[in-house]
């Protein structure tokens, strides 16, 4: 009797055993897969201003694209707070009560009349600016769950910060035209709480996009996937103002489990001032906004600049062996075309004054 419970206790514990295993396994892939994997940011080191913007590209590039339809789903990963409802940062009050609240697979849209009707997809960077391009249509480092009807009196605005608010949503969001230096037209406010959080996701697309967006619009807020000096002044200072949270870095965490990429500037806010603030390797208020395209090119380069203060520049191209072949002169608020028919095919470096230089592929 007791030789047969001995041996059913054995195959028990090695049952329970391989079970355990298994279970550990698992918890140790996800626990290790949700922190930026060792060197995640080698190269980085001592690179300011463009050059560690166009490094940090080349680490959080190519990620895994999903489909649109499965971005409700996975918001259930990304966007569900501790007593799973929806996080919706155009409804939720921080320590308060918020005036309605959401439910996943319950409260999804289909018509809306009003807020507190339902929550979609919003697209903080909003899709027309990109024409609805793949991969950052469903790139969801920059797409939230919000209320419908907030999502729809925001609209394409850009965010801003409001003088004299012609609505204003029901947690305090705001319309209105902007009074932050450098821009007057209608934006959007968000509530302090979360401008931090939206700050660090344009600084994202700026970065996961750079040199990738042809086909982009330009407008009172961008150039192309690159933010102009009013903008980059005012998301700076959100950044700072609205540190990043939990919720932030559960988010990254849970992103890079579906995309396999992430966002540096949670994971290490620094690299934003790194780049665009003080400590960017040149005056940050001087800070040159380009656009640099096609890319790879044939007869014509089109670069389109916005500097804030109408300066001219010079554009330079050499070979790889770095011998200058021509300079151009350009010009701020204008498209800017070099004509390299006369070049043949292979690749260039181009630089502007004396900013990082980018490499060129003429066809």
């Amino acid at each position: 009797m007791l030789k047969v419970l001995s041996s059913q206790f054995s195959r028990t514990y090695r049952y329970l055993k391989v079970v355990l295993l298994i279970v550990v396994n698992i918890l140790s892939a996800n626990l290790l897969k949700s922190q930026p994997p060792v060197g995640y940011y080698d190269g980085t080191e001592n690179l300011t201003g463009i050059a560690l913007q166009a490094k940090l590209h080349d680490i959080i590039d190519d990620h895994t694209s999903v489909s649109y339809g499965s971005i409700l789903l996975h918001f259930q990963t990304t966007d569900k707070k501790p007593n799973n409802t929806v996080w919706d940062m155009y409804s939720d009050v921080p320590g308060g009560n918020p005036p309605y609240i959401y439910y996943f697979n319950e409260d999804e849209c289909g018509n809306y009349n009003s807020e507190g009707d339902c929550f979609n997809r919003e697209h903080s960077w909003p899709a027309s600016w990109f024409n609805d391009q793949m991969p950052m249509y469903t790139d969801l480092f920059h797409i939230y769950p919000t209320d419908g009807y907030v999502n729809g009196k925001r609209s394409n605005y850009p965010y801003g910060e409001v003088g004299s608010a012609s609505w204003t949503s029901m947690n305090g969001g705001k319309l209105g035209n902007c009074n932050y230096p450098g821009y007057t037209q209608i934006v959007f406010e968000p509530i302090d709480e979360y401008k931090g959080d939206l700050a660090r996701s344009y600084f994202y697309v700026a970065t996961r996009y750079y040199n990738e967006d042809n086909g982009w619009q330009s407008n009172g807020m961008v150039t192309g996937s690159q933010l102009k000096p009013w903008a980059v002044n005012m998301l700076l200072e959100w950044h700072h103002q609205d540190l990043v949270s939990q919720k932030e870095i559960d988010r990254n965490n849970a992103i890079f489990n579906i995309q396999n990429n992430r966002n540096p500037y949670i994971d290490q806010p620094d690299f934003a001032d790194k780049i665009w603030g003080n400590g960017a390797g040149f005056p940050h208020e001087i800070a040159v906004v380009y656009q640099l395209y096609p890319n790879p090119c044939r007869n014509f380069l089109k670069i389109v600049l916005y500097d804030g203060q109408r300066h001219s520049h010079v554009f330079v191209l050499s070979d790889i062996s770095g011998r200058k072949i021509f300079s151009s002169s350009l010009y701020s608020e204008k498209e800017n075309l070099i004509d390299i028919s006369h070049l043949k095919a292979g690749i260039y470096i181009g630089q502007i004054d004396k900013y990082p230089p980018i490499r060129i592929i003429k066809q």
